[in-house]
Parts: structure tokens; C-alpha cells; sequence
């Protein structure tokens, strides 16, 4: 087998791996039925902790993306490619279901049932019904939008030098955008870990709203980002970006 086919099997491996530990660990830490309730704080710190843990294992395989809008904002950055970008997006939601179920696997089923007798189910995403759907939108696209800036920061070819404390920025980011968003959406900002709950729940409503906003802040926020703010640097200045090894897949 070519060594380029088994670093593309590694990369996607990575995504998936990373997008299934993603949403398992992260929705683990919302379970209450054990004997402790977490709070909203803990919930947002668990999962920038989880996301932290991630960039570090995988940021040097895959860029650690485990994120269809973080791709699709890589891919306007042309970071990847289209075929790698597609292939990324895959491996991220069979992830994201694959996460969720071995999460069934190992907690007790009253969890998951009673999430879903008493709404969409348990680590589901849903818009607060204090919200209407357009400001639901609104919420992702802005979170997803902020990501995206952190994301593109990073990229830039004069942060190439400045790559020690990534899976710090990332964790914390995400944190401070769950607990400003969650109350309104959840904050996903993450098709693939809004699907895989979804997918084991059966319960769709209001479920696009984790694509179009998502989506298309990470479209805009990465078309902007490239044509006004990027500047590239002379070559002996260092050009490449350490977090992403796909630039040879173009």
C-alpha cells in the first residue's frame, strides 16, 4: 500500500476517532443520573477540556477538525482539498454516532429514556423554545463564526511559530462559547455532534438549525478572514500551518 494512502487512512482515522471521543466524552459529562447533577459551567468546561485533549492527540494527524463547519472553513482557507475535505466531513459523522453509542453502551438506560420521555433526548441539541428558530440560527452561525476567526488565527502563516498552546486556545474558546451560547442553542457549532444524538434519539426537530448556522458562519467567517485579514510571510519565515498535514493533498 502507497505511504500516501495510509497517511490519508491515518488522517481519517483520526477524525473519526477524535469526533467519536468528542461527543461520548463530552455528552458523558452531562449524565445526572449517578448522583451528581452538573451545572451549566461544568457541562462547557467538560467539553472545552475534552476538545483540549483532542487538538493535543490528533492536531499533528489530521489538524484535528472533528468538525464538519471547522472543515468546510478549512477548505475555504484551502487547507484541503475538496476530495479530502468531503472524505473528512464522513469520517466526522460516523464518529459522531459512533461516540453516542458506546456512550448507550455504558450508561444506564434510564438516562437515555427519560431524557427522551421528557424532550428530544439525552446530549440533543435544541433550540431554547424561548428563542425563535431564526435567532436560533443566529446563535450558531455567531459561536460558529467565532471558532472560525480562532481557527483562521491560527492557520495564518505568521502564527506558524506560535503553535505551543493550540489545544489550550481551542479548549478555552469552545468553553467560553458554551457558556455564552448554551443556554440559547446548546452550542453545538458541530453538525457532526448534533447528528449522532439525533440519529439514536429519532428526534429531529428544529435539527437543521445545527447545519445552516454552523455552516455558513464558518463559510462566511473564513472567506472574510482569508480576503481581508490573511497575509502571507516571506518562505524562511515559515509558511505552513504545524496543526494540518493535508497541504501535499492539494
Amino acid at each position: 500500500m502507497k505511504k500516501s494512502t495510509l497517511d490519508t487512512i491515518s488522517v481519517l482515522l483520526a477524525e473519526l476517532t477524535g469526533t467519536a471521543l468528542l461527543v461520548m466524552l463530552g455528552c458523558m459529562g452531562c449524565v445526572g443520573t449517578l448522583g451528581w447533577v452538573p451545572a451549566h459551567f461544568e457541562l462547557c468546561i467538560n467539553f472545552g477540556l475534552v476538545v483540549m485533549i483532542l487538538v493535543q492527540v490528533f492536531g499533528c494527524v489530521s489538524g484535528c477538525h472533528i468538525n464538519p463547519a471547522v472543515t468546510a472553513a478549512a477548505w475555504v482557507y484551502e487547507m484541503v482539498s475538496t476530495k479530502m475535505a468531503l472524505m473528512y466531513v464522513v469520517a466526522q459523522l460516523i464518529g459522531g454516532f459512533m461516540g453516542y453509542g458506546a456512550l448507550k453502551m455504558l450508561t444506564p438506560e434510564e438516562t437515555f429514556t427519560n431524557a427522551l420521555e421528557k424532550g428530544a433526548g439525552f446530549c440533543v441539541t435544541s433550540p431554547n423554545p424561548k428563542i425563535s428558530l431564526p435567532q436560533a440560527v443566529g446563535i450558531e452561525f455567531l459561536a460558529t463564526a467565532v471558532l472560525t476567526l480562532v481557527c483562521c488565527g491560527v492557520w495564518d502563516p505568521r502564527n506558524a511559530k506560535h503553535h505551543d498552546s493550540v489545544p489550550l486556545r481551542f479548549g478555552f474558546t469552545i468553553g467560553c462559547l458554551a457558556v455564552a451560547a448554551g443556554p440559547y442553542t446548546g452550542a453545538s457549532m458541530n453538525p457532526a455532534r448534533s447528528l449522532g444524538p439525533v440519529l439514536w434519539n429519532g428526534v429531529w426537530t428544529a435539527h437543521w438549525v445545527y447545519w445552516v448556522g454552523p455552516l455558513a458562519g464558518a463559510f462566511i467567517t473564513a472567506f472574510i478572514y482569508k480576503t481581508v485579514f490573511r497575509r502571507e510571510v516571506p518562505q524562511e519565515q515559515g509558511t505552513a500551518n504545524e496543526l494540518t498535514s493535508l497541504n501535499a493533498e492539494k
